[in-house]
């Protein structure tokens, strides 16, 4: 696949996270890298850093979108930290840098970007986290995975059949 055709999934979750949900996020990032795909996040601790972990240690690409004004503050498995300085009004940028989502585990701010997410139309795969009318809940990282995958390859078909 070539770069415009790469599949980028946006991954959401808690900024602090327990042992168990690390690994399963960490899990998440070693399929998507795996599959080819680029991983979107916001590029700090927690879910964050630990599907990070997971894809650049299994040669993926991170692309970590930042709340603040400082490359720097980005975990150190981002390859490409976007300083936006919107707080956390950088979320929509989060979850529309993707072609679909996955939500892991979180609180109020993985919350708001399924919300998010929603109203602009993305697919939402959620893994141990929300149940909620029109998101997909999962099991497994393996089911997440997939199903986003699919949910992508689906957005890029559509896409081009507009343009």
């Amino acid at each position: 696949m070539d770069r415009k055709h790469t599949i980028w999934i946006s991954v959401i979750g808690g900024s602090v996270a327990v042992p168990k949900i690390e690994r399963v996020a960490e899990r998440v990032g070693e399929l998507l890298a795996r599959a080819g795909a680029v991983v979107v996040c916001g590029g700090l601790g927690g879910v964050m850093k630990s599907v990070s972990k997971g894809a650049k240690e299994n040669g993926g690409t991170v692309v970590g979108i930042l709340p603040g004004d400082k490359r720097s503050d980005a975990n150190e498995y981002v390859d490409y930290a976007i300083p936006t300085g919107l707080g956390i009004a950088r979320n929509l940028l989060v979850v529309r840098s993707g072609d679909a989502v996955i939500a892991i585990d979180g609180k109020w701010g993985t919350l708001s970007e399924i919300a998010l997410a929603k109203s602009i139309g993305k697919t939402v795969i959620a893994l141990q986290s929300f149940e909620l009318d029109d998101v997909i809940s999962t099991k497994t990282p393996e089911e997440a995975v997939e199903l986003a995958l699919s949910a992508a390859r689906e957005s890029l078909l559509q896409n081009e059949k507009t343009v």
